[in-house]
């Protein structure tokens, strides 16, 4: 298996050929407002038929308002569309299906109290011959199509997995069902917004492979991205944002990290090791033994105080439920856990927050944040009875001071603090959960993939929090797949195989690659733990 680094870049000499066809689609001085906001700025755009495209910038630069524009789940205040050359007006979700665009949006949109075969197989029959929503339904067209389609994305296709609702699912195979749902149809051009967001190195190779295939067959394929390593290691054709317009466009090849990062921001951000704080007292937090039933067994480590440990491995490790285990989110059936000095319970999320055990889950949208409430509310929604007043109220006056100290610590982007926290960007939505996560003054804080789907300005942000934290004596376990964001911030990095920690790595002077080999290897080299 090779790792990102090693996947062969597609052919530029395709790249070339292509320009001299109809683009698929085009669009033209496309503006969009949102009351005073003007998200879009007169932005133009070709995809030509089988070309790989990265669109990019930073969280609120207006990719996401350009994408819902193509796939019609948004119309543009001026500008026009032109698919295969004929320009087309009020598009909407359904127009889009019927001219072959399909879209794997950040959030999956999938149905969860449906089953995996409907959520794939659906999309195919929604739009009828005479271009309307169709009324009836093929069951034994539904079933071919699932299995086609997950067959491409290497997962399973027994009658057991098809028909499980897709919300007992993990978030990564949620992924590539959305993903295979969107290749299940004559799709002549797939947009993936941040794809590879909940998946790991092995599924990113994977999912390469996929777009090849797409890519020879003719189809054009659009990523929004923020993974600069996966856009060089790709190829093909990039495109920046930044504030609402396009600042840059051309092809990987010949361009460096840097020079994609700059053009992002607006500034130079330097790739470099962050941690540099030297750690405290040991033993801050003992784990023995830890296990749960077919998740891990026999979990053992320590963290000190100030110290930052990184958990990684592949999807079927046990990483992410170690990560909710410690969270009280799924309990551990066996083993111990004492936090500084003394015998802890977790087995509810109520236990460890009262333990001081902060937690930001992996996903924020499904597993975070209360979308439609107000930033406030969210930030303090862990310490409601810590804020009530002597009539057993919340105080509003105390609620607004911890929430607005907050936003300033973490440099949380906000207009109003009232305001809904599904309006913000990624990455200020991600501090947010982090501010909520602090509000219980944590003695250990477990980040369970605290950069996922966000930008490379929010990251650099995130992770001098991160290092700011542990300067002041906490202890912090980041559990992720980021290699990268693992060897820039920890100390110690375990990495976790079939269940167990099989490695621990000193993380300074770490190779990547290394830790890689060590994820996916059946005979580890370094430390055994």
């Amino acid at each position: 298996m090779n790792s990102i680094g090693t996947i062969p870049k597609f052919s530029q000499v395709d790249a070339e050929a292509s320009q001299d066809e109809t683009p698929f689609l085009e669009v033209r001085g496309i503006h969009k407002r949102f009351g005073g906001v003007h998200a879009l700025r007169g932005i133009d755009l070709c995809i030509h038929p089988g070309q790989i495209y990265h669109l990019m910038g930073e969280n609120g630069c207006g990719k996401s308002t350009l994408i819902k524009i193509i796939s019609g789940a948004q119309p543009a205040d001026e500008g026009e569309i032109l698919i295969s050359g004929e320009k087309v007006s009020g598009l909407d979700p359904l127009g889009a299906l019927r001219n072959g665009i399909e879209t794997v949006y950040q959030d999956l949109s999938l149905l969860p109290n449906l089953t995996v075969t409907e959520n794939i197989a659906l999309s195919e029959q929604l739009v009828g011959a005479d271009g309307k929503l169709s009324r009836g339904l093929d069951l034994g067209k539904l079933k071919e199509t699932a299995t086609r389609a997950l067959k491409s994305v290497n997962l399973p296709t027994d009658a057991r997995f098809c028909s499980t609702e897709v919300s007992r699912l993990p978030i990564a195979t949620r992924q590539l069902i959305a993903i295979a749902r969107a290749i299940a149809s004559d799709a002549k051009l797939v947009i993936m917004d941040e794809p590879t967001a909940a998946l790991t190195k092995r599924e990113v190779d994977n999912l390469i492979e996929i777009v090849d295939q797409l890519r020879s067959r003719g189809v054009a394929v659009l990523f929004v991205t923020h993974k600069l390593d996966e856009v060089m290691s790709i190829g093909g054709h990039f495109i920046i944002m930044r504030d609402g317009e396009k600042v840059q466009e051309g092809d990987v090849a010949g361009h460096q990290k840097s020079d994609l990062s700059y053009w992002m921001t607006g500034r130079k951000i330097d790739v470099v090791r962050y941690r540099s704080t030297e750690i405290g007292e040991k033993d801050l937090l003992v784990v023995d033994g830890l296990k749960r039933r077919n998740a891990f067994a026999d979990v053992s480590f320590s963290l000190a105080h100030g110290e930052i440990i990184g958990v990684t491995g592949l999807l079927d490790s046990g990483r992410n439920e170690l990560a909710r285990a410690l969270a009280g989110v799924e309990p551990a059936d066996g083993g111990s856990v004492v936090l500084d000095g003394k015998t802890i319970h977790l087995r509810r999320p109520v236990d460890a927050i009262k333990e001081q055990i902060g937690y930001v889950p992996e996903d924020r949208l499904s597993e975070g944040l209360f979308l439609t409430k107000p930033i406030q509310s969210n930030i303090i929604a862990q310490i409601l009875d810590d804020l009530r007043d002597k009539m057993g109220m919340v105080s509003k006056l105390r609620s607004k001071k911890m929430a607005e100290r907050l936003v300033k610590d973490l440099q949380i982007v906000i207009a109003n603090l009232n305001d809904p926290v599904q309006s913000l960007s990624g990455g200020n939505q991600q501090r947010v959960l982090i501010g909520r996560g602090l509000t219980i003054v944590p003695k250990v804080f477990v980040l369970h993939g605290p950069t996922v789907g966000v930008d490379v300005g929010s990251k650099d942000t995130i992770f001098r929090i991160i290092q700011k934290l542990a300067s002041q004596g906490m202890g912090v376990i980041i559990v992720s797949d980021d290699l990268p964001e693992l060897l820039q911030n920890c100390d110690r990095i375990l990495v976790m195989r079939r269940g167990r920690v099989v490695e621990t790595f000193e993380a300074e002077n770490l190779e990547e690659n290394t830790l890689y080999q060590a994820m996916v290897a059946e005979n580890p080299t370094g430390k055994r733990s």
